[in-house]
């Protein structure tokens, strides 16, 4: 059984105990967190494609950890100019551990 869900602004197809890597949502470690934007469930039953969500679908998952990704480097620069910039960015991520996926009606 799989589902494929939308969080963040990316989809993700996630099984149960699969560990992800999603964007930044709120949660402290060890709480629960439900996503109801279902766009496919495949089980034993057959695949249910949502238009543009699955009905009564919903996807549980558990906080693992808050953390940062790596460090990116942006290095702006005008030739001949001597204008030079550079800054640093650390994308912010939640790690999630998907427990349960409930099919819907």
């Amino acid at each position: 059984m799989y589902a494929v869900i939308e969080t963040g602004g990316k989809q993700y197809r996630v099984q149960v105990g699969d560990e992800v890597f999603i964007e930044k949502i709120e949660g402290y470690s060890g709480e629960t967190v439900k996503f109801d934007q279902v766009l496919m469930v495949s089980d034993e039953s057959g695949l249910k494609v949502g238009a543009p969500l699955v009905d009564g679908a919903v996807v549980e998952a558990e906080v693992v950890k808050q953390g940062k990704g790596p460090k990116i480097i942006v290095f702006t620069y005008k030739a001949k100019k001597g204008y030079r910039n550079k800054k640093g960015h650390r994308q912010p991520y939640t790690r999630v551990r998907i427990s349960r996926i409930v099919t819907g009606a």
